[in-house]
């Protein structure tokens, strides 16, 4: 009998997930695990905790879906909190297992992982994290353009989305392998309380995510018009709000596209339909960055190798995280993250150049913050983004500074979105 494990990383589903429905269909059992790492749990090297009670929330959350997911094919979850490689190693050896099945990161920490791994164990690394297969590129990732226009466009006339992957009907696991879902009280913080003002309800999870999709897409049609709303700032439905699910893979970005083909077939197809496979499509290339420059992406100096900005102290970080800036536009934004783990595009890009350009507070101290409130938290995205408007990741103009009043005139000329959350 041929025994593997499985380890769920940023691929919380069983639908469409190629690496884990290899593992099922190579395997006469297959043991599914997921590791809280205890990296997770301290704090970086500004002092800032990595993991954040909003996040961790909606991440047990996702793993309480995927937990019913498998029980539903006849297997389970086992949930342990460790280092990775090490309860891996101890795992697979403990259960005797020929091979350990997972999908392939993009980010730094996690490739590093898999090569401790694979140092040690057979192992087997399926690439899943993006809308386009890293085999279907036409160019190899060491080529990969720092400019997202010379991206884009060969991908687009050269590579094709593949085909979904059908959720395995069976999966045999051992009985009693599963264990139960820790609090985040066992895990050392407190439940956060909902907010009232809060647009939407968040909640982990695939169940949740194709709830989100067909509301979206289908019982509202609003992708319609996204393009023209989709740098709102109140409310649900201004964009897809579908990057929580998309961060811990609780939903993959093929499944999103093929809804997107299937609505231009039956509702419209325009230039609000193809926009949001655009994001997609800027969201694979921070994953293609983060893949070809590895640590670089988390340095001062990022992929261009140098200072843009000369940095001042931090002693003012506290102001911006805590939205006391007194600059209203930004305290707003600041204040919707703190209070749900969420903050629109738009803003994101409005208060990290605020602190960059106007605080000149270090870049990475706006991105470690994000990391510990954000529950759509990708360390490609994020990164890439604070990179991008700190003139140290791949903007050919060399960094983005916003004029406030402006922003404010442009997306908040009532002053709604600054009374809502101030």
């Amino acid at each position: 009998m041929r025994r593997a494990l499985y380890w769920f990383r940023n691929d919380l589903r069983i639908n469409d997930n190629e690496g884990f429905a290899k593992a099922v269909n190579e395997n006469d059992e297959v043991l599914p695990i997921f590791i809280l790492d205890d990296q997770w749990f301290s704090k970086d090297q500004f002092g800032i905790e990595k993991m954040g009670a909003m996040r961790l929330k909606f991440l047990l959350e996702s793993l309480a879906d995927l937990k019913d997911q498998l029980q539903k094919i006849g297997s389970d979850l086992r949930i342990l909190k460790g280092d990775s490689v090490g309860v891996l190693i101890k795992t697979y050896r403990e259960f005797d297992c020929a091979c350990l099945y997972a999908q392939k990161a993009s980010s730094f920490n996690e490739t590093q992982e898999e090569i401790k791994l694979s140092e040690q164990l057979t192992t087997d690394f399926i690439w899943g994290e993006t809308l386009f297969h890293l085999d279907d590129l036409p160019m190899e990732i060491e080529e990969l353009p720092d400019v997202f226009t010379q991206f884009r466009n060969p991908v687009e006339k050269k590579s094709k989305v593949r085909p979904l992957i059908e959720s395995p009907e069976s999966a045999k696991t051992p009985e009693g392998f599963g264990s139960s879902l820790p609090t985040l009280e066992e895990l050392g913080l407190e439940t956060p309380k909902k907010d009232p003002r809060s647009p939407m309800p968040f909640e982990g999870g695939a169940n949740a995510a194709h709830e989100r999709l067909q509301y979206y897409l289908w019982d509202k049609e609003l992708l319609t018009n996204y393009k023209n709303t989709r740098n709102g700032l109140l409310g649900s439905d201004f964009s897809s709000h579908f990057s929580p699910w998309l961060a811990n893979g609780s939903i993959s970005a093929k499944e999103i596209y093929w809804q997107i083909v299937k609505y231009e077939k039956y509702v419209v197809k325009n230039s609000s339909t193809y926009w949001l496979i655009f994001e997609l499509l800027w969201r694979d290339y921070f994953h293609f960055v983060a893949l070809k420059n590895g640590k670089k992406i988390f340095l001062r100096t990022g992929i261009t190798g140098e200072d843009k900005i000369e940095w001042k102290s931090d002693k003012h970080f506290g102001l911006w995280a805590n939205g006391k800036t007194k600059e209203s536009f930004i305290d707003a934004n600041m204040h919707e993250l703190n209070a749900t783990g969420f903050m629109s595009n738009r803003g994101r890009q409005i208060v990290a150049s605020y602190l960059i350009h106007q605080m000149n507070i270090d870049w990475r101290m706006g991105a470690a913050y994000f990391e510990k409130m954000l529950i759509d938290y990708d360390p490609c995205s994020n990164y890439g983004n604070w990179a991008y408007i700190a003139g140290v990741g791949t903007d050919p103009r060399g960094g983005r500074e916003f004029n406030i009043a402006r922003q404010k005139e442009t997306y908040d000329p009532k002053g709604e979105y600054q009374a809502y959350w101030n």
